[in-house]
């Protein structure tokens, strides 16, 4: 029988967060979310029976408590946000007021979100050893909050900073993010209303593509880390657009071909593909969902929620 155990999940009733909560309850665990609820929604937390205290971790901490650890996913994830200051402030300085936060309770681990947006249009496959450079302030943010958490892991060795980089994540649970949602949600939304899918010539871009029942396991996995570290979290096989048109067109039972449309931005990362040889190392995490797996098993929740 599993030991309850007690967990501070920031950023909780987005997407991701959301996601984690509900798998550590499952589990059998103790859950309490803070979130500001600026990009969360309350609607990813229905049934939920644990405290959620509402707060921006950039100006207010929760009240003093222990837990076993803390899941620091809050932050600004929309990267068409350019104000540089709000996205080094709400990012940054909130994750060091966490670490700060987690030593004065005697927390001793903290798994905490970082991105594949660190890597810019650099070379694939792209590996945590490679120096970071970032496009945008959102990389940049997360660039730096993976500075400061090495910083404090040297300064803090009794614990444990885990810091994982995700990758084009898709799932259940980002119905709301409107259009920071993955394009695997929002080309099915354009196919189920009979659309043609709308993507940038000629759908050959790739992304490493992961599911977020892997991004959870990846967290799961990270509970365990013997080491301070920051690891990829995604599948290691990049996959194009196309390929998305092509499951989609399966799993719906269509024949919607693509609409092909010029890329208005000048910026515009061609591939991704997480070099995961150090996250089996670091955590133990292996993924278990291929593109085809994860989006039939993605249709069949958005279809139920159809109904």
């Amino acid at each position: 029988m599993t030991t309850q155990k007690k967990y501070l999940v920031t950023g909780g009733a987005g997407f991701i967060g959301s996601n984690i909560a509900w798998e550590l309850i499952r589990q059998g665990h103790a859950v309490t979310i803070v979130d500001d609820f600026s990009s969360g929604h309350f609607k990813n937390l229905l049934g939920f029976k644990g405290d959620i205290i509402t707060a921006n971790l950039a100006e207010t901490l929760p009240p003093a408590d222990y837990y076993d650890a803390i899941f620091h996913e809050a932050a600004i994830t929309d990267t068409d946000i350019h104000d540089q200051k709000l996205m080094m402030q709400v990012n940054v300085e909130a994750f060091r007021n966490i670490l700060n936060y987690a030593a004065d309770n005697e927390v001793k681990r903290v798994i905490y979100a970082s991105s594949a947006a660190t890597y810019g249009n650099g070379a694939c496959p792209m590996s945590v050893n490679q120096t970071p450079a970032p496009e945008n302030i959102y990389g940049f943010s997360k660039a730096i909050m993976d500075n400061v958490a090495r910083e404090f892991a040297s300064d803090n060795q009794d614990m444990k900073i885990v810091g994982l980089r995700y990758f084009n994540v898709y799932g259940p649970g980002e119905y709301f993010k409107g259009k920071t949602s993955s394009m695997i949600y929002q080309l099915y939304n354009q196919m189920k209303k009979g659309h043609n899918p709308k993507i940038f010539k000629m759908g050959e871009q790739q992304r490493d593509f992961v599911y977020i029942k892997d991004i959870v396991k990846a967290n799961m996995c990270a509970l365990t880390a013997k080491d301070s570290c920051v690891v990829n979290a995604g599948t290691g096989i990049p996959r194009s657009f196309n390929d998305i048109v092509k499951c989609l067109n399966e799993e719906l039972g269509t024949k919607l071909p693509a609409e092909y449309i010029d890329n208005p931005f000048s910026f515009y990362q061609l591939k991704t593909q997480a070099d995961i040889a150090l996250s089996k190392e670091k955590i133990g995490y292996t993924p278990d969902w291929t593109l085809e797996l994860g989006i039939e098993d993605y249709v069949k929740v958005l279809e139920a929620r159809n109904k």
